[in-house]
């Protein structure tokens, strides 16, 4: 069975961009109050910054995805296309689906795109550059995962415009369940009430995983 995460293409660039991403801390913003930012001013703010999921996360959404088989992956939050290229591998592995995500910084849009590229995985991939609640509006379902890994003030808004077309079943995953800004995502999912069933798995700084029921 193909694994394209080994394969020396695919290797080098995540190599590359993760440990590019080990100096996140040099690269932080200065001159914005992030409590008054606009995303467009965050995500300016924060162009040179990879805010990326681990090695361990990486692995963990290549087996979701190759193990669900979805026609149709989501991601919100592309940044450099670290994660992207993880959905990406496990689609190209499947030999079906599409990977398309959503990004609001330009650099990054144009820094992903070349990552994939890069990796050969870009036949694969469609970014989209922009606002998450505009770019994903006309997305067609049934999408069969979500990957919410963009600003978590926008994790449950974003979730919230993509519920009609989550296939029944469907597999929603929601990185940095830690962050204090992520609380009203997951009260929601967590309520049985909304049709979501799942559990926070502790890699870094936590993933939810939820599987959408169709009865919310």
């Amino acid at each position: 069975m193909a694994n394209s995460l080994a394969a020396p293409s695919v290797r080098a660039v995540l190599d590359r961009l993760h440990a590019a991403a080990d100096h996140d801390g040099e690269r932080g913003p200065t001159g914005i109050d992030f409590a008054t930012a606009t995303a467009a001013e965050r995500a300016d703010a924060l162009a040179e910054v990879y805010m990326p999921i681990s090695a361990e996360a990486g692995a963990l959404l290549y087996a979701l995805v190759r193990s669900a088989r979805p026609d149709t992956v989501v991601e919100f939050g592309t940044s450099f296309g670290i994660s992207t290229l993880y959905l990406a591998a496990a689609v190209a592995d499947n030999g079906r689906g599409r990977v398309l995500t959503t990004e609001l910084s330009a650099a990054k849009v144009a820094a992903a795109r070349a990552d994939l590229a890069a990796a050969g995985l870009d036949g694969h991939v469609t970014v989209l550059a922009g606002d998450a609640l505009r770019t994903l509006a006309d997305v067609p379902g049934p999408i069969g995962l979500l990957l919410l890994d963009g600003w978590k003030d926008l994790y449950l808004p974003v979730l919230h415009g993509l519920r009609d077309r989550l296939a029944p079943g469907a597999l929603v995953l929601a990185d940095d369940t830690s962050f204090e800004s992520v609380r009203p995502y997951l009260e929601h999912v967590r309520d049985p009430a909304n049709g979501y069933v799942g559990v926070d798995f502790p890699v870094e700084d936590g993933m939810e995983i939820s599987c959408w029921t169709g009865a919310g």
